[in-house]
């Protein structure tokens, strides 16, 4: 897009762009759009609260043995 001069009205630049106008829409080729947030699952709820009550009752337990144990248990409480 051609610039023009505000007194006379003469093209200022020979080229269709300007440097920073061509930077400024490469950058948006490249933008992603933002990510909606997914809302947790019946199944994360559960999870979640086990992991806590497991975690509670096992505080030395490494996070491995204890997502073991409280998805073995979600699945004895369905």
């Amino acid at each position: 897009m051609p610039r023009y001069c505000p007194r006379c009205g003469e093209t200022l630049h020979t080229h269709s762009t300007t440097k920073g106008e061509v930077r400024k829409t490469a950058r948006r080729a490249y933008e992603k759009p933002a990510k909606t947030k997914r809302s947790p699952s019946a199944y994360n709820k559960r999870y979640s609260a086990e992991y806590k009550r497991q975690a509670k009752k096992h505080p030395r337990l490494k996070f491995a043995a204890l997502s073991k144990r409280t998805h073995k248990a979600l699945k004895r409480r369905k």
